[in-house]
């Protein structure tokens, strides 16, 4: 199609693993409130002297609503920090999985790397799952984290951030320690970027300016300027970016549905000034039900739209004629077109003028905001006028075009997004813009890999822009195009290191594709498919008797009613019990390394078990029971008979970089023996020859990458010590000794009063 041999462009490397630079980016000191400040997720953490006390699994926290539902043991009432909400506390006869947020609003940048740090203590030696998630949409990354009984700062990290604003939810499950908190603070590894200009969007003309220079066009956001055209319709797309600020009042331009619509927001004088500002004159909230939050809107509309993982400069001022909260929402191009139901979070307002001048995040479910919108009347139906002024959008100034980083997995190569390569002209085909990465005869300066992205200036927006191509890469042929689309955060991974040219024709379509070719100039041979290994171990996991199903809560914290429909055997138990979990017996398959989203594999193996049993499936992080998603390869149904088993699995987009494949082997209720073998889980390529794989994901021979658990409370272990020997041995939890051990699986003694794993099943000791 096209030929390119012309070297453009150099990559300036370097070598070595790069340090960390921590920083702190946000911090939480509960001493600072007197209760709960963040979303209820059905446990409510009390406060005692300033510090967040989580009570254990054997109390609940029910609404009104809930205690009509049931006859509980009520023991007390607890508020939320703005008592907007008071919830009855109650005991259980046995524990229940609960879960709570430690800490909300995180900012974090896509593929960070956090450390956090949280001043904790527990009743009794306890490790908890604690999440760092950053949409309802996504699952999170998940880290367990062990708790001593005095007083001591604890620290743990994340990898490979998908978002931009991020929580982090502790999740004790049934453990019955009481857990107390004083504070939380979140590091992030920060390399050194170049300072970022940010420049304004608010214009006459909707062209950007940058603040402190020199403009000919009138800012628009201080209401001075009169508009030009007050009769644009809301839903004209062609000038209704040009409205920075629009206003919602009941019952004002009605439309042929007996609504109304949004109108370019009235502009009046301040009252005893010269100053003009935004005016929505609230009339009291009559519709039924929610949908009274916005019978009075106003709107600050933004001239573009904004994409996932950008960040935005946003400022205003705000008053009211009384105190009130007003919620936010993000829209599309059109005011009251809904695209997501936050924002810039609440934001509270008086009778006097206050600011609001910070960076929002566009976040996963975020692309695609043009305006941000105030739910006028959220918690308060009254009358109330709303005045704005001083509106301000403000975005990087970045450099446009097409740019390209790239680094070296295998030899310490690092990203570097500030010197990435700009794409140029090819001197022989105008549709086509080349650039080069790696140096011809410096095999130190090799890749083998690189991110290409539509902007450069800054990390995050420089990976919030990037391409992905589609296809298989083998930099062979000149002629050799694939297609590309755009793609947030996408690492384009290459058959061998060496220098790369890299060719572009831009996209000239609304859904931004183009095509790209790889040309390999130098450097390694490519790898040459493997024949598909077979591993022959005969797995065996013991599962013991499970319990009574915890209520209806599955590992994620999520509910599923379980009806007998779920369980073919019949002989799961759900309902009326508290303890069981369905991954009190597990199995893990565990790959050689961390697999990236969208890498395709193929997993096989033989199966049968003592009896007939449902197993459902999970991702997992490189620590067996590091819980990241929920689906995998989906429910493996178990009989006494030898079964082949054979799928393609796509790594989700949840699971970036996970390593595990966990198999819930508690859905049954009895103690059931489950048998596998001859495991193949390899790399899919449609262009290998059969029987070929570009990688295996497992090795030959040996046990490493079968992990097993055995017992509620246990830990998962290598099967057989990694040998494929089996040994009757349950997580060193014999089953045919006197050796206990608390619901985390840490041996205690004799004298140890609660519940307890003693011969491999649960008993109370009191």
């Amino acid at each position: 199609m096209k030929k390119l041999f012309t070297l453009l462009a150099f990559l300036t490397v370097f070598m070595g693993a790069k340090a960390a630079n921590w920083v702190q980016v946000y911090s939480i000191d509960y001493a600072n409130y007197n209760g709960f400040p963040f979303y209820v997720m059905g446990y409510v953490p009390e406060w005692v002297d300033g510090v967040m006390t989580d009570y254990g699994a054997l109390y609940g926290y029910k609404t009104d609503a809930e205690m009509e539902e049931g006859d509980f043991n009520e023991v007390g009432t607890v508020d939320t920090n703005n008592g907007a909400a008071t919830y009855h506390k109650v005991l259980f006869d046995s524990p229940a999985w609960h879960q709570y947020f430690i800490a909300d609003g995180i900012k974090t940048q896509l593929d960070g790397t956090y450390k956090v740090k949280a001043m904790v203590k527990a009743s009794e030696a306890v490790t908890i799952n604690v999440n760092m998630g950053w949409s309802w949409s996504e699952d999170p990354k998940s880290a367990q984290v062990a708790i001593g009984t005095e007083w001591a700062e604890v620290e743990w990290e994340y990898t490979g951030i998908g978002g931009t604003s991020c929580n982090l939810v502790a999740q004790p499950g049934t453990s019955t320690a009481t857990i107390e908190w004083k504070y939380v603070k979140v590091e992030e590894d920060q390399a050194e970027q170049r300072p970022v200009i940010w420049q304004e969007w608010l214009t006459d003309d909707g062209q950007p300016i940058i603040p402190g220079v020199e403009h000919t066009n009138k800012w628009m956001g201080d209401a001075e300027t009169p508009w030009a055209d007050p009769n644009v319709a809301f839903n004209d797309q062609t000038q209704n970016y040009l409205i920075c600020a629009w206003g919602k009042e009941r019952g004002v331009h009605m439309n042929e549905n007996d609504g109304w619509d949004p109108v370019p927001a009235t502009i009046e004088v301040e009252e005893g000034t010269s100053n003009h500002i935004y005016v929505v004159h609230g009339k009291e909230a009559i519709t039924e039900g929610d949908a009274a939050a916005w019978d009075n809107q106003f709107w600050i509309q933004s001239p573009k739209e904004w994409k996932t993982g950008e960040q935005v400069k946003i400022h205003f001022r705000y008053k009211a004629s009384k105190a009130v909260t007003v919620a936010t929402q993000c829209h599309k191009q059109n005011p009251s077109d809904y695209l997501i139901w936050h924002a810039i979070g609440d934001i509270n307002f008086t009778e006097e003028w206050q600011e609001y001048d910070d960076v929002m995040n566009i976040g996963d479910d975020m692309g695609g905001t043009w305006s941000i919108a105030f739910q006028l009347n959220q918690n308060d139906k009254a009358a109330i006028d709303f005045y704005f002024d001083d509106l301000s959008w403000q975005s990087m100034k970045l450099d446009e075009g097409y740019f390209v980083a790239a680094s070296n997995t295998t030899t310490g190569i690092q990203y570097d997004f500030d010197n990435a390569i700009e794409f140029v002209q090819d001197p022989n085909d105008e549709e086509v813009v080349i650039a080069t990465v790696g140096t011809k005869g410096k095999q130190d300066t090799w890749v083998n890999e690189v991110m290409i992205s539509t902007v450069r200036g800054e990390t995050q927006s420089f990976k919030a822009n990037t391409i992905k191509p589609t296809g298989t890469i083998t930099g062979t042929d000149p002629d050799e195009w694939l297609e590309y689309a755009p793609g947030s955060l996408c690492k384009i991974k290459l058959p061998a290191a060496g220098v790369w040219q890299i060719s572009i024709a831009p996209s000239v379509d609304e859904a931004g594709k183009g095509q790209i070719n790889f040309m390999k100039l130098e450097g390694e041979e490519n790898k040459e498919p493997e024949a598909i290994v077979t591993n022959k171990t005969a797995i065996v996991v013991h599962g013991l008797e499970r319990e009574d199903l915890i209520d209806n809560k599955n590992q994620d914290g999520s509910i599923t009613v379980r009806e007998e429909a779920d369980d073919p055997a019949g002989e799961a138990v759900g309902g009326d019990g508290h303890n069981g979990q369905t991954w009190d017996n597990q199995f893990f398959f565990k790959a050689n390394r961390a697999l990236e989203k969208g890498e395709v594999t193929v997993l096989k193996f033989k199966y049968k078990a003592s009896k007939d049993a449902n197993t459902t499936t999970q991702c997992h992080g490189e620590t067996p029971g590091a819980y990241m998603h929920w689906a995998a390869i989906g429910d493996v149904t178990f009989s006494t008979e030898w079964q082949d088993f054979e799928k393609e699995f796509t790594i989700p987009n949840e699971a970036n970089n996970m390593w595990c494949i966990a198999f819930n082997m508690a859905e049954i209720k009895e103690a059931c023996d489950y048998e596998i073998t001859d495991v193949e889980w390899y790399i899919k390529d449609d262009c290998n020859a059969e029987g070929k794989t570009p990688e295996n994901l497992i090795n030959e021979t040996g046990a490493t990458n079968f992990y097993v658990k055995e017992g509620a409370g246990t830990e998962p272990y290598i099967f057989g010590g990694g040998d494929g020997i089996f040994t009757v041995n349950h997580n060193n939890v014999t089953t045919d000794s006197n050796v206990i051990y608390n619901l985390s699986g840490q041996r205690v003694g004799a004298d140890y009063k609660g519940i307890v794993i003693k011969n491999g099943k649960k008993v109370v000791v009191k």
